[in-house]
């Protein structure tokens, strides 16, 4: 991560003091135990840490890894840690010697959106900037890889990523409609809305 020694904490926190401190579902309590080996605390990106000013938005940034017992990254329990910690998390998954990376966009302390890299993709994260609200906005970026990042606001990045996504979903189900019909005059109907949804995606990308 190349931080400075003063920001490694490398504390590792108990899965009970997340799922005993809120009021979770057995279903969810056990998907923490069978999914997640070890949760370890590793780096605090503060002032004292970093000698970067926070921001109103963004007091702190911690970097937590998740020692999982798979390779299918469980949603539902980072949600569950996101809720117990009010500050951005960097997540680092580690399962055997795989790792990946993910993060949280948090607006106002509320969750918005996760933003995921590919298993053992290598990922060169910048802590450098005026403020922690703006190293935070700059790991985020890094996961954001269709868009041209240097020349818009952090707002209209997310937003357009969001549109994206969405949009590729959209496309992904016309392509499984597609590929199940089988009258040829609603697979030509079908073909129009790809090219229309394909189309939008390039708009934006």
């Amino acid at each position: 991560m190349n931080l400075p020694k003063n920001a490694i904490v490398n504390k590792i926190i108990p899965k009970q003091a997340f799922y005993n401190r809120l009021s979770i579902s057995n279903k969810l309590k056990n998907e923490f135990i069978d999914k997640v080996r070890k949760i370890t605390w590793t780096y605090k990106l503060s002032e004292k840490t970093l000698n970067i000013d926070k921001s109103k938005n963004v007091e702190e940034i911690q970097i937590f890894q998740v020692e999982l017992k798979g390779r299918d990254i469980p949603k539902n329990i980072l949600k569950l840690i996101d809720k117990a910690i009010p500050y951005p998390i960097l997540f680092i998954f580690k399962f055997n010697q795989e790792y990946a990376y993910g993060i949280s966009l948090k607006e106002d302390g509320v969750l918005e959106n996760y933003y995921f890299s590919e298993w053992n993709e290598q990922i060169d994260f910048d802590f450098n900037g005026l403020n922690l609200e703006k190293v935070y906005q700059k790991i985020i970026k890094k996961f954001i890889k269709d868009l041209d990042t240097d020349n818009k606001e952090f707002k209209e990045i997310v937003r357009d990523d969001a549109i994206i996504r969405d949009k590729e979903r959209e496309l992904k189900i016309l392509l499984d409609q597609r590929r199940r019909e089988k009258q040829f005059n609603q697979k030509v109907i079908i073909n129009q809305k790809i090219k229309i949804k394909e189309e939008e995606l390039k708009k934006y990308k």
